[in-house]
């Protein structure tokens, strides 16, 4: 297997990672098998080789192309420019800043609380910020913390997007700032306080360790403040068992579909 262009192909899309630890932990294949495949001595089976295209946004037959042809593909694809068209839908996503009244109280720190897509009956504790620059609204969200079936491996997770006010809600669209391969958004019920201490509503998206299916989930913002202890409150993000979070914030976060029902809802409070 010498000739094989895949392992080299594939340690050329895990080069646009931090590292092959956070590849395996995101695409949910253990980190010994996985060398394997960048050492060429394992093809992936069917099912893992569907993970691996799906996560990096490539097909099978692209990462059996000769190495240099696909180098130049994944260059590419991070720096094709903006078509016509293009632009004419980001200046759309422009205009809806001009509509995007009273963020400025939503500024500032927060935790971020949902189950868990990717690890069931977990609870994700996240660490965002809504910060304004230029007149826009920016998000960052940082997830952290160790990978339940990896031992205790640790893992690194960065989003970026927008803030709106549109509607009468909050509006959050984040994407993956590692590789670009996920997007997911949240609306929230707005705050009549000058700083809200939590924002509540739904998100929709899909965890790459399940086969990316299109889920949705309650989630909630718990407000920090405009200013933090950065590290303690990255030490206290992570995946956690139901009994470790505070019984208010589970009640916020539960995923249920009443009796009757035909939709996912959350109610206001």
């Amino acid at each position: 297997m010498t000739d094989d262009p895949f392992p080299a192909n594939l340690a050329c899309a895990c080069s646009q990672l931090p590292s092959i630890a956070e590849v395996c932990r995101r695409i949910g294949i253990n980190r010994q098998q996985f060398n394997k495949y960048l050492a060429g001595s394992v093809r992936p089976s069917r099912h893992n080789m569907r993970r691996i295209c799906d996560f990096f946004g490539v097909t099978e037959s692209e990462l059996l192309i000769d190495p240099a042809r696909f180098a130049d593909l994944v260059s590419l694809r991070k720096t094709a420019p903006a078509t016509p068209a293009l632009r004419g839908h980001l200046a759309a996503v422009e205009r809806l800043h001009g509509l995007s009244g009273e963020m400025t109280r939503y500024t500032g720190w927060y935790f971020r609380y949902f189950y868990t897509f990717g690890y069931p009956g977990l609870i994700t504790r996240s660490l965002a910020v809504i910060a304004e620059k230029d007149g826009r609204h920016l998000w960052k969200n940082i997830e952290t913390g160790a990978v339940p079936d990896l031992g205790r491996e640790k893992f690194v997770g960065k989003y970026e997007g927008m803030a709106f006010h549109l509607g009468h809600r909050v509006h959050i669209v984040e994407y993956d700032a590692l590789n670009a391969s996920s997007i997911t958004q949240l609306m929230l019920y707005p705050s009549y306080t000058q700083h809200p201490d939590h924002l509540r509503g739904v998100q929709t998206g899909g965890s790459m360790r399940r086969g990316r299916k299109p889920a949705a989930s309650a989630v909630m913002l718990e407000y920090l403040g405009a200013r933090i202890d950065l590290r303690r409150a990255l030490a206290r993000c992570g995946m956690f068992e139901p009994d470790d979070i505070d019984d208010w914030i589970k009640t916020l976060i539960a995923n249920r579909i009443d009796p009757g029902a035909w939709v996912f809802e959350i109610e206001e409070i």
